[in-house]
């Protein structure tokens, strides 16, 4: 099948599939003519991939996943350490977030948010010194 086709299949743009294979993570065969040849596996593959960037996994982490799933001696609990990791990360960065949406609360609730010029928000954005 043609990149269009495959593109259809897998829910991913053309310019995403040949970025993926830019990369190294798909590899379709080359007709006589030059044109990609998708096989169904390919499809495979680019479906795995979008779900797994749908979880926030980074190309470097799908490729590890990718080939984890290809590795049929794989051990499961080297998928399970991969996915933990990412967890973790994802925790993180939630706590990051929710400190992050706690400080501008506070900012927002510290401006009067009138007419007059002085404003909390910008001095604390300016290291907390008046202008």
């Amino acid at each position: 099948m043609n990149i269009g086709q495959a593109s259809q299949r897998s829910g991913l743009a053309p310019k995403t599939i040949r970025y993926y294979e830019d990369i190294g993570l798909i590899r379709p065969e080359r007709s006589g003519n030059g044109y990609r040849d998708y096989a169904e596996t390919d499809v495979h593959k680019l479906r795995f991939l979008q779900r797994s960037r749908g979880l926030g996994f980074s190309v470097e982490e799908c490729r590890q996943l990718l080939a984890l799933y290809e590795d049929k001696s794989r051990a499961s609990a080297d998928v399970k350490e991969l996915t933990q990791t990412k967890l973790t990360e994802i925790d993180r960065k939630i706590q990051e977030l929710t400190g992050l949406r706690r400080t501008l609360e506070h900012l927002i609730h510290a401006c009067r948010g009138n007419d007059r010029p002085d404003c909390p928000i910008l001095e604390e954005l300016s290291d907390g010194r008046p202008e």
